[in-house]
């Protein structure tokens, strides 16, 4: 039986005793739920991508509570600390070469020799880190493929059981998965999200190289069907087909706005938590309406993207 554990001194003293028995613990960092287990314990990792039902090519993303501690891990470098300074602790994961004597579980970087490491922000995740004292890896607390968890519920509906506990911090503000920056060569954007193209392009002084779909994984989240609902998505909807649920931005007739003032940051955390509502409604198709691909909404509509692709 999982355990749901509050958010208070006594809940994550107990999440942290767990992962250091092996075991696995989701909890909440401010983009999404994310599934826990101690990065340096082989079957702990193994256990993750049992209960999530991830192939094992699909590397993991490292949390940890400072940059010091992610420098034990990886390679450091001046881009490195130049982003890690303006935006951790955030919604930002850094692929760099892994340490040849960093103490992660090789089945964490899926073989790679680069490793994604994050510094999350959230106050819980933050907690728990220190409680713990050593690095977490942690992909979103769901089965895989399916649409990640901003909510508590949300997790022990798709691994209720399967894992041992849930920290229970309330609804995950960002509401969409870190961006992940390559940093292994020309800094690449690997996985757009919570920080955007723009932020990162200013704070380096220079543009992006993009990734291609037809390149190997390299980080989480690049999958080609990802996210997704039970029900077939129907992207960029200009009306609405009888039976549809209808998911709408901006001023639009719908059964759930994702921002009704066309706000990005409103629309990017209520992504998900709407997606699981209108999947739960038995409909066979969740429509959606055009969302502006600049900002916040290249990560919203990449994670739309992938929940629409073809299973």
């Amino acid at each position: 039986m999982t355990q749901i554990l509050q958010a208070d001194a006594d809940g994550i003293a107990r999440a942290a005793a767990l992962l250091r028995d092996g075991r696995l613990v989701a909890f909440p960092t401010e983009t999404v739920y994310g599934l826990g287990g101690d990065a340096a314990n082989e079957r702990a990792v193994a256990a993750i991508f049992e209960a999530k039902g991830r192939p094992n090519f699909n590397p993991l993303i490292v949390h940890v509570a400072s940059p010091e501690a992610a420098q034990a891990l990886v390679t450091w470098s001046d881009a490195a600390e130049r982003v890690a300074a303006a935006f951790w602790p955030g919604p930002l994961t850094l692929v760099l070469p892994a340490r040849a004597d960093a103490p992660v579980s090789h089945l964490a970087r899926a073989g790679l020799g680069t490793l994604a490491v994050r510094m999350p922000a959230a106050p819980v995740a933050r907690a728990l880190l220190d409680a713990f004292g050593g690095p977490v890896a942690a992909p979103s607390a769901n089965r895989s493929g399916q649409i990640s968890p901003t909510c508590a519920a949300h997790v022990t509906d798709g691994l209720g059981g399967r894992i041992d506990a849930v920290l229970d911090g309330g609804a995950c503000p960002v509401g969409v998965e870190s961006t992940i920056l390559g940093l292994t060569g020309l800094p690449t954007l690997l996985r757009p999200g919570g920080i955007t193209e723009e932020a990162l392009e200013a704070c380096l002084g220079r543009r992006l190289v993009e990734r291609r779909d037809t390149e190997a994984v390299s980080a989480p989240g690049q999958l080609h069907s990802h996210y997704a609902p039970r029900a077939r998505v129907r992207l960029n909807a200009a009306d609405w087909d009888e039976g549809e649920a209808r998911l709408g931005f901006g001023a639009v007739e719908c059964d759930l706005n994702l921002s009704e003032s066309g706000d990005m940051t409103e629309a990017a955390a209520n992504l998900f938590a709407f997606l699981h509502r209108l999947d739960g409604s038995g409909a066979e198709v969740i429509a959606v309406s055009p969302i502006p691909h600049v900002g916040l909404g290249v990560a919203i509509n990449d994670r739309l993207n992938r929940a629409a692709a073809e299973r």
